[in-house]
């Protein structure tokens, strides 16, 4: 996983690089301080040698390392964090495109908090392993060794007693990483919960107040803070038992060299300058020691979300392009189902050998009752999923075998759960198309029966909307939805239930905009229109309505010719007959 996080981070590597190289200079700057003050302790033992000049030649020294040290440090922490930020930019994107390319399945069982968790918590938790953890570790560890080999220098059998506590402070690391390691996975996948409930919560405050739910959903959100700070919890409690424990066993060896250093000393094996430099490079030694020890704790908190992150980067989409896939020039608009079927869960057909055609500037209703499959229709056709078996064609081409731009680049949708950006009525009908003329806005708008009501507004087409709409009712979330699909102006536009939440004057006025767009512009082709309908009336006047019933078509024909039948057409109708007039 390493790796693959480092592979992300290839183009900031010269970052790092600059980073590593600028600690280790610090970190060998650090190495004067014990020399210096080792010599000038020697020369403390002979004043006759001894001087202003080298006192202050000492002093020179020790302020030009310092001053050289801080630029270092600063030239360190400014190229680790351009590194780390970038690349927690670059893999957040890299996640986000991954998002855009798995299908709908992979959403149908997970909540939007918690994806975005992995998205965003998780990819921000690496900047420490970036910025922080892979510099510090890389310069930790050549101070380690810097420092032993001074310390050998000055004298090896006391650099051997200041090993001893070296093994122990290992096994500590590996037991606490041993503990910890999936504790910190379970904290991002807790947390993920605790932002998922949250999103959900939110974006359903309306129905929470609405049917008084505060209490209990405020208890809930309780428990999932209370088992969040638990888990937190625990993983610190190992940390709180490990950090000490290596600082003690540090401070142990610093023992050690004080009993063994002293016994050397007072025989004349050592120097009290010798001492004084060993001590102060003992510092040197264990102070990293201890910092790599945190490194542990830093590194597995990364690895933790590394995976996390992994799992979403290494999801298969069940929707995956032909590496010969070709595109699917704008031609007609012909759309046709051959013996397709599909189902949701193994085991259970959605759709069972179903086939139809709509031809160039054909009306094509779907009815039926809810669940036969009519919006599943919609979804193969936009291949958001897969057929099981069979195949569609848009214009006599398969569209398993064209790139997926292709093809919705041919196909505009106006969904049932109309989703509308926090911006204005102008942003929100041009969002489907790149940089359109305003009078291609507002004509999309009158054709879909939207302008008159934007006119009202404050601020026209510039007023905003709120997030998903929120400050408009439903019936003007659906003209604004058939105003965007309309200035897409592609060769088919398919409607998904665009009248089955709406009151009956808007009913009108959609039906207004739908018939508009069945008579085409002038001089233009016609659209082919695909229409799942619940409520009769928006389909009357269609070309041929296709009847839907356990995922199967059992009729077909136009209005007039299903209610001569007297079959499945006209039991919906007569159950429906207040809403169509009889």
């Amino acid at each position: 996983m390493f790796r693959r996080m480092l592979n992300f981070a290839r183009p900031w590597w010269g970052n790092l690089a600059v980073t590593i190289l600028s600690l280790i200079a610090a970190s060998l700057l650090n190495l004067v301080t014990p020399e210096a003050v080792r010599r000038l302790t020697a020369a403390l033992g002979s004043p006759d040698t001894l001087s202003v000049r080298i006192l202050l030649t000492y002093a020179a020294i020790l302020l030009g390392a310092y001053l050289v040290r801080v630029l270092f440090r600063f030239l360190a922490m400014w190229q680790a964090h351009i590194a780390a930020w970038n690349f927690v930019a670059n893999l957040t994107r890299v996640c986000y495109d991954k998002l855009q390319s798995l299908s709908l399945r992979f959403y149908a069982d997970k909540q939007t908090g918690q994806i975005m968790s992995r998205m965003i918590n998780d990819t921000r938790q690496l900047e420490v392993l970036i910025a922080h953890s892979i510099p510090d570790l890389a310069s930790n560890v050549l101070v380690i060794i810097g420092v032993t080999v001074m310390i050998f220098t000055i004298n090896w059998k006391l650099a051997l007693f200041t090993m001893i506590p070296v093994p122990i402070i290992v096994w500590l690391s590996r037991l606490f990483v041993t503990k910890v390691a999936p504790l910190f996975k379970i904290n991002q996948q807790v947390l993920a919960e605790l932002n998922g409930y949250t999103q959900d919560n939110l974006s359903g405050m309306k129905e929470i107040q609405a049917f008084g739910r505060e209490e209990s959903e405020s208890l809930k959100f309780r428990d999932y803070c209370k088992k969040y700070a638990y888990v937190n919890i625990r993983a610190n409690f190992y940390a709180a038992m490990y950090h000490p424990s290596v600082e003690f066993m540090t401070s142990v060896g610093t023992v050690i060299v004080m009993a063994v250093g002293g016994i050397y000393a007072m025989r004349g094996a050592m120097t009290t300058a010798d001492i004084v430099g060993f001590f102060m490079y003992l510092s040197l030694f264990y102070s990293p020691l201890s910092t790599v020890a945190r490194l542990a704790e830093d590194i597995h908190v990364a690895a933790a979300c590394a995976e996390r992150v992994c799992e979403l980067l290494d999801t298969e989409s069940e929707i995956k392009e032909d590496p010969d896939a070709v595109e699917i020039p704008a031609g007609s608009g012909e759309v046709a189902f051959e013996n397709v079927s599909f189902g949701y869960t193994d085991g259970k057909k959605v759709l069972d050998d179903v086939s139809f055609r709509a031809a160039p500037g054909e009306m094509v209703a779907l009815v039926g009752a809810t669940g036969v499959g009519k919006t599943t229709i919609v979804s193969l056709l936009e291949r958001f999923y897969q057929p099981g078996s069979g195949r569609v064609t848009l214009n006599g081409q398969d569209i398993r075998h064209a790139t997926i731009k292709s093809l919705r680049a041919n196909l505009s949708l106006v969904p049932q759960d109309v989703f509308l950006f926090n911006g204005s009525v102008y942003d929100n009908i041009a969002y489907g198309v790149d940089s359109p003329k305003p009078e291609e806005v507002y004509e999309a708008a009158r054709i879909a029966c939207a302008d008159e009501f934007i006119r009202q507004m404050p601020e026209e087409y510039e007023t905003m909307i709120g997030e998903r709409g929120v400050r408009l009712s439903g019936g003007q979330k659906q003209r604004l939805a058939i105003a965007r699909a309309v200035l897409r102006n592609t060769p088919v536009l398919i409607l998904d239930e665009a009248t089955s939440a709406v009151d009956n004057e808007t009913e009108a006025r959609i039906q207004e905009a739908i018939e508009n767009l069945h008579r085409g512009r002038p001089g233009e082709r016609k659209q082919t229109l695909i229409v799942v309908a619940h409520r009769l009336t928006t389909i009357m006047k269609a070309d041929r309505i296709l009847v839907f019933k356990d995922g199967k078509i059992v009729e077909t024909g136009t209005h007039a010719e299903l209610l001569e039948r007297r079959g499945l057409y006209y039991e919906m109708t007569s159950v429906n007959q207040a809403r169509i007039g009889g």
